[in-house]
């Protein structure tokens, strides 16, 4: 899991700026990749179109499922709502989950989560699919802000057989390219 680092237009330079160092923190900070691998983790050109004005719609009494895993450990999470939006001239949504054991931590009460996987996923991208955090404040009536440079690779890129990663539901596939955030993680032997 990442922090959000909220985007500001008095950031060092800009937007591209902004999402550079937002990567370098993430990749400093990361959790499992560790000294010289950290080299090989790879983003797409920070691409300004990727950050997305979104209509939101919100779910009420949603019920809560099992999402599937990669390993045994699957979470209850429901959906909290859905963004709708517009990329490569394509009408898109996606569905934004809400983890039933983290909202009731103090930490993560008000975390959200976008699993996605898209045309990207297994080719560019990890095939497992990507994510995107992000706080219920972040939010603002019916207008979301969706930024896929910010979409990274859960545990389960970067080591196999350890972690139990989310699955993103099939409602979560986009048929579109995001050619934008994390790239495969690909270690050298």
């Amino acid at each position: 899991m990442i922090v959000i680092i909220p985007y500001t237009s008095a950031q060092t330079g800009g937007y591209k700026d902004s999402i550079e160092t937002y990567i370098k923190k993430y990749v400093k900070d990361h959790e499992v990749v560790k000294g010289r691998d950290k080299k090989l983790m790879q983003f797409f050109p920070v691409d300004e179109a990727m950050r997305i004005n979104c209509r939101f719609e919100r779910k009420t009494n949603s019920p809560w499922f099992r999402m599937d895993a990669s390993g045994p450990i699957k979470n209850n999470y429901r959906v909290y709502g859905t963004i709708h939006f517009i990329i490569h001239d394509t009408p898109a949504s996606l569905n934004i989950y809400q983890s039933q054991e983290l909202m009731l931590t103090e930490k993560y009460a008000e975390h959200l989560f976008i699993p996605f996987s898209d045309a990207t996923s297994g080719e560019e991208s990890y095939s497992g699919g990507r994510y995107i955090d992000l706080n219920i404040s972040d939010i603002t009536g019916d207008k979301y802000i969706i930024d896929f440079n910010k979409a990274y690779n859960p545990y389960c890129a970067f080591v196999s057989g350890i972690y139990s990663c989310p699955i993103p539901p099939k409602e979560n596939n986009l048929n579109v390219a995001i050619s934008a955030g994390e790239k495969a993680f690909v270690k050298s032997h």
